[in-house]
């Protein structure tokens, strides 16, 4: 994986850009730790910095190609999973190849078939193109959104980098936020709406789009969306196809050239992926499969099960391990560093995130760098195959609201009387809901229960999905390390889609189809264990320290984040027996101190980036 970023402006000589171009490139390091390449040809100046995956002695970036009297160039950021098959035929076409890696095969797609390539393309991917015959750059993201990219069309320049910090450094990009990005910020955050940057000068482009940039101006559209059809495989036929994809594509994905690991929760969907690899390294004589797991320090003293989070995972990956005999690595973060990383973490995102489940995520990744570079995670399986308790609670299905964030109130509530009139939060958060669910692909006849998953579904994979792979991206990336999501493929996410719902719940079960198409892989009690989300601390040290942070940003009268809150309010809900509460505010994971700990993270960063609010 890598960092990319550039910008492209008309009318002023680029080359007395160099330093600011490499300031941006220079931003991005820690996506890119191997390498740093830029280029400069006048109307265009890109930057990029290389995680060496496939083909480490070669395929440096930005990377050239000449066709005829044209010339291209590309930066790009990304997995192409199919490139053997398009290098295949792309000889067949006439090209030729210097290089094993698959920015190769991309850069020669798109000489052969412009911006259609995308459609040809699976994989993980952002990635900007300058055109030399065309005069215009091309820039694309991936389906499901697992790569970022961010833009800025301010003045007469075009501005895009992988992350936000990128752009901050760029003159024209000012750390400002208005009413929107407050609201993005307070009320649908550590979610955010899909396009939007939250930075008022920001855009973020949605996955499964493009955008050409020339003197004619910009154009955005999309490539892909997910589509309802009926779906005509019987129970038997439908899992078979299910177990045949996520086989394929997790096979596509442990190709590198770099030592590959696989992240283990001892849950269905890390402990799929795990067994699946083993079973792949023991066909191919590959050896060993490395796994990890992450706790915290003295975790289990002080667990307490509840409906979001039912059970321990440490028992059942050593279950697991046991089972597969993977070269297994136990991780276990002290509290302190936790809450020391919550900063890290911010920073490592330009904004507020998902407080530790961000910090204790971006910590485990730095210990696995240690000795992988790419990792497999069961991300997304959830969203796709129906997991969260949203999915089957009636209150929070028929909530009106975005299911996994239902206390809108009590966050509207912290705000300042004054700032809750300006950004009148309860009314954006009911517009972007109104958004999405007038989004969603209706299937003709379907009603009743059906068409409620579908529009529940379309909301998990296109809103929920994108904040969880936002943090995967970023909390691995910031820690030089790769991240692929097999659960991702889009062939899967399209087909799983419009599997009916009571067919997903075969057996009666959360995720049943899955459970059905892993018979035979995992052991029967893992297979139909109860779903665990990823792990927390649970310890009380955790939430005096975060608690008492936010206490300290109160009684210091330079926080900025004082004018947006209601002071008396956050003092009064950190007295409160509620603090402690384990009924989330957002997703399974958020409760009272990631509570505490989004508002320190959201002072640090007002702080940090100067950001001003207009």
């Amino acid at each position: 994986m890598c960092g990319i970023t550039g910008f492209i402006q008309w009318n002023r000589d680029l080359t007395q850009e160099s330093e600011l171009l490499v300031r941006m490139t220079d931003s991005l390091s820690n996506r890119g730790p191997d390498a740093s390449g830029t280029w400069i040809s006048n109307p265009c100046a890109f930057g990029h910095r290389r995680l060496s995956v496939m083909d480490p002695e070669n395929g440096a970036q930005p990377m050239h190609a000449l066709q005829g009297d044209t010339s291209y160039t590309v930066v790009y950021n990304g997995e192409l999973y199919n490139a053997p098959e398009l290098k295949k035929e792309l000889l067949q076409r006439g090209h030729h190849f210097r290089t094993q890696c698959d920015t190769e095969v991309l850069l020669a797609s798109y000489i052969e078939w412009g911006p259609a390539c995308v459609d040809r393309f699976n994989g993980i991917f952002a990635f900007a193109i300058w055109d030399g015959g065309r005069e215009q750059v091309f820039i694309a993201r991936d389906r499901l959104g697992v790569k970022p990219l961010f833009y800025s069309h301010a003045k007469d320049a075009l501005i895009f980098g992988s992350e936000p910090k990128a752009l901050l450094i760029h003159p024209d990009v000012e750390a400002a936020v208005g009413p929107e990005g407050l609201a993005e910020v307070f009320i649908v955050g550590p979610a955010r709406t899909p396009g939007h940057g939250v930075y008022s000068s920001l855009n973020e482009l949605k996955p499964a789009h493009a955008l050409i940039y020339n003197r004619n101006g910009i154009k955005t559209y999309a490539y892909w969306k997910l589509e309802s059809q009926n779906h005509e495989h019987n129970l038997e036929e439908t899992a078979a196809e299910v177990r045949r994809l996520l086989q394929d594509t997790l096979e596509r994905q442990l190709a590198s050239d770099v030592p590959v690991c696989s992240l283990l929760s001892g849950g269905l969907d890390s402990s799929a992926l795990s067994a699946l690899a083993v079973d792949y390294y023991n066909r191919t004589g590959q050896g060993q499969v490395s796994t990890y797991s992450v706790d915290y320090v003295d975790n289990a003293k002080h667990f307490q099960a509840h409906s979001f989070q039912p059970g321990a995972d440490g028992p059942w990956i050593k279950r697991m391990v046991d089972e597969l005999k993977t070269d297994h690595h136990w991780i276990e973060i002290e509290n302190g560093e936790l809450v020391h990383a919550l900063t890290q973490a911010m920073l490592v995102r330009d904004l507020p995130g998902m407080a530790d489940v961000d910090s204790s995520l971006y910590l485990f990744c730095k210990e696995i760098k240690k000795g992988a570079t790419v990792a497999i995670s069961g991300e997304a399986a959830d969203e796709v195959f129906g997991g969260y308790p949203w999915f089957h609670r009636e209150e929070m299905l028929n909530s009106g609201t975005f299911p996994w964030s239902v206390a809108p109130d009590m966050r509207a509530g912290l705000l300042s009387p004054d700032i809750r009139e300006w950004i009148r939060p309860l009314d954006y958060l009911a517009d972007r809901y109104s958004d999405a669910v007038a989004e969603v692909p209706l299937l003709d006849g379907e009603t009743g229960k059906a068409a409620q998953m579908r529009v529940m579904s379309y909301l998990n994979i296109t809103r929920f999905m994108p904040t969880l792979l936002d943090r995967k991206d970023r909390m691995s990336m910031g820690a030089g390390l790769e991240v692929r999501v097999p659960y991702c493929d889009h062939r899967l996410i399209q087909y799983v889609f419009n599997v009916p719902w009571d067919m997903k719940m075969t057996g009666g079960r959360e995720k049943g189809i899955l459970r059905k198409a892993l018979e035979g892989v995992l052991p029967d009690d893992v297979l139909y264990r109860k779903k665990s989300p990823y792990p927390k601390t649970h310890n009380p040290q955790y939430l005096a320290a975060v608690k008492q942070q936010v206490l300290d940003i109160l009684d210091d009268a330079s926080s900025p984040i004082l004018p947006l809150i209601d002071k008396d309010q956050i003092r009064k809900l950190a007295s409160s027996p509620d603090a402690s509460s384990n009924l989330p505010w957002f997703g399974q994971l958020m409760s009272g101190p990631q509570l505490f700990a989004y508002l320190t993270q959201i002072n640090s960063w007002l702080r940090t980036y100067k950001v001003a609010i207009r």
